[in-house]
């Protein structure tokens, strides 16, 4: 299968005490390009750890992370940020979309970081918008819309950079059933077009949706299917 995406290799991230946490614990993943990965588990298991070590936000105390077959711990915090901006997508549950911004300008804004020409900026963000369903919202402010809304605009915003991973941290946590179905459909839609997705939730639903489920707790990571 080539390259992996994603490696982790005997990841441990520790916090400071006392008494000395210990988030992460030998944890070991591989996610190849078009995978579908879910990470399901409680509060306190060491999911948000996990979120941003794969999201190059934070480092492990132990332990290596390969990206692209790159070891991201020999990159210094500009090549991490240029690596973040480039190659993942961030869709959150809160959708953290600038409330002083437009729906377009909410998408275009990450481009800036990950080096799109500025004259393909505007264009790609539109495309995002229109794949997402959201092209008729383009001069709206993120607080007139629905909470579907936003993270549909979170979707377009994530993937108009054309990361290789995307990872989706409780991204329906916020919603309804018929919403969260309506997103979720979404990522899948994203995923038969050949991006790798990992979602991170406590939802057993959201995570049964995906080819591949890990269970998460006490910071130790297992498969399921």
């Amino acid at each position: 299968m080539g390259t992996p995406l994603v490696e982790l290799r005997d990841v441990t991230r520790s916090f400071p005490g006392p008494p000395e946490v210990q988030a992460l614990k030998s944890v070991n993943l591989t996610v190849h390009a078009g995978d579908y990965v879910s990470i399901v588990g409680p509060s306190g298991s060491g999911k948000s750890t996990m979120m941003n070590i794969l999201g190059l936000v934070d480092r492990p105390s132990v332990g290596e992370y390969h990206l692209d077959g790159a070891r991201t711990g020999d990159l210094d915090e500009v090549g991490r940020s240029a690596l973040r901006a480039t190659r993942i997508g961030f869709v959150f549950q809160a959708f953290h979309l600038l409330p002083r911004r437009d729906v377009l300008e909410n998408v275009m804004l990450p481009m800036l970081y990950s080096g799109t020409p500025r004259d393909e900026r505007e264009d790609r963000a539109r495309a995002a918008l229109d794949r997402v369903g959201m092209s008729h919202r383009l001069g709206f402010s993120p607080a007139t819309l629905s909470g579907g809304e936003r993270q549909r605009v979170a979707v377009a915003r994530a993937v108009a950079t054309r990361p290789a991973l995307l990872l989706a941290d409780e991204p329906t946590g916020n919603l309804d059933e018929a919403t969260t179905a309506d997103v979720m459909a979404l990522l899948e839609e994203l995923h038969d077009d050949g991006i790798a997705v990992v979602v991170i939730t406590h939802d057993a639903e959201v995570a049964d949706r995906a080819d591949r489920a890990l269970r998460i707790a006490g910071g130790r990571l297992s498969e399921v299917r």
